[in-house]
């Protein structure tokens, strides 16, 4: 009687213990939602700063507008070559090592940025700077990959995605007010800080990368001996193990998709999208101050409305990035980008109206970079979420670096409006390519049934 009283005592209501699990399971999930937010973050937070600290770099250390689009340039054209290379670093060293060296050098970066005296040095610690951006696409999705169930890809994928327009916010807000205080050197030096510290949490937070498998054991059996063990050793390297591609579910009538086929045509679409989007980045704080009259805080608040709005356009745009919705997306984001473009144009004439613009751009453009990794991870062959995703990524890093050259010519000549006509036309070329690829892969996935 007692022991069955004890028993009764001790036994769990039943699903006590599911429960238990699925809600340590949701803390572990949005643990790493935060700390790949954070990496997504810090891997682009010094091109944001430059852009939300623009007004201040040109008086302090003598940059001309033209040189100022140098430094997205230098930045992201280093990121381009790298990408590639990053992917595959990625796939064979694993997230968590990658995710901490994107952390360190980001840090590194940030601080020699604080410390230039000149271009010379602010240049190259731009440079420096594309080694993060390289790695941060392909790290952070094979995190998701590996430690994310499929149904909630998307959703963790668009999170972390914002986290590079909570870099923008940061830089724009908090960093351009605390750069009123401390001077800007302070400001970039408190963002480095910082970096390091969620370097370090990433160290302990993340799970160990996997490591290869040891070789197959077999059974060798000679004449007069019972059985012996021998190693068999491989053929190649093993890879580390990381779950595969969630399949794509055909909708009804149609085959599955092909996995890489969007690789190409999204790596052409994010690269006139990065065109824009740099462009806007880099000189949105330096439209304001010098062709609005606003003061550099507020010219840098305007970064932050834009990094608030692309933070929520881009979770919400990604929850919405179903298969069969998500190939149609990007073209209409991109095509939602050309007004939000010539409402910056307008505001030549009507200053209110860059508040205006600078918000579209946010939840247009901005956003599409989520969906087009979620496109990515949706039909990324198994063991190649890593390449494929930095290939995309080095398409939108080569249109960072071309963007504000062309941009800052125009800028230079105070043809301002100009410029963001030049935007508008970029988004526009974006969207006929996602447009283009959208009508081929519904018709090469109709083929097959019929």
């Amino acid at each position: 009687m007692g022991a069955g009283h004890e028993s009764a005592g001790t036994t769990a209501p039943p699903g006590a213990d599911g429960r238990a699990g699925s809600r340590a399971d949701g803390r572990a999930e949005r643990r790493l939602t935060a700390l790949l937010t954070c990496a997504m973050a810090f891997s682009m937070l010094q091109l944001f700063l430059i852009g939300a600290l623009g007004p201040r770099l040109v008086d302090d250390l003598g940059l001309s507008p033209t040189l100022l689009g140098l430094t997205t340039t230098i930045g992201f054209g280093t990121a381009a070559v790298l990408s590639p290379a990053g992917g595959r670093i990625v796939d064979r060293i694993g997230p968590r090592r990658s995710l901490v060296a994107l952390l360190v050098v980001s840090a590194a970066a940030l601080a020699l940025i604080g410390a230039a005296p000149g271009a010379g040095l602010l240049l190259g610690a731009v440079a420096l700077g594309g080694i993060p951006q390289a790695l941060a696409n392909p790290a952070t999705n094979k995190a998701v990959l590996a430690a994310v169930s499929p149904a909630r890809r998307g959703a963790v994928t668009g999170m972390k995605q914002s986290g590079v327009q909570l870099g923008a916010f940061a830089a724009g807000l908090p960093l351009a007010a605390l750069a009123g205080g401390l001077g800007w050197r302070g400001a970039v030096w408190t963002a480095a800080g910082v970096a390091l510290l969620t370097a370090l949490w990433a160290s302990r937070a993340l799970p160990p990368d996997p490591t290869a498998p040891e070789p197959p054991v077999r059974e060798v059996v000679r004449p007069g001996i019972t059985a012996s063990a021998a190693p068999v050793a491989p053929t190649a390297p093993a890879a580390p193990a990381v779950p595969a591609a969630p399949a794509v579910p055909a909708a009804p009538g149609r085959a599955a998709p092909v996995p890489g086929g969007p690789v190409v045509p999204l790596a052409v679409f994010s690269l006139f999208l990065g065109a824009g989007i740099a462009s806007v980045n880099t000189y949105l704080a330096l439209f304001g101050a010098q062709r609005l009259g606003l003061a550099p805080t507020a010219a840098g608040a305007l970064v932050a409305v834009l990094g608030a709005t692309g933070i929520v356009g881009r979770v919400g745009w990604a929850k919405a990035a179903r298969p069969g919705r998500a190939e149609w997306l990007p073209g209409w984001l991109a095509t939602g980008a050309v007004p939000a473009a010539l409402l910056l144009a307008a505001a030549v004439t009507a200053a209110p109206l860059v508040w205006a613009g600078a918000v579209a751009v946010g939840v247009f453009a901005v956003s599409a970079n989520a969906v087009t990794m979620v496109l990515v991870m949706q039909r990324a062959a198994p063991g190649r979420a890593g390449q494929d995703s930095a290939l995309v990524a080095a398409g939108f890093f080569a249109g960072f670096a071309w963007g504000p050259p062309l941009f800052g010519t125009l800028a230079q000549g105070d043809r301002y409006g100009t410029g963001w006509l030049l935007v508008a036309a970029e988004f526009a070329a974006a969207g006929a390519v996602a447009f283009h690829w959208a009508v081929r892969d519904r018709r090469t996935r109709r083929e097959p049934a019929e």
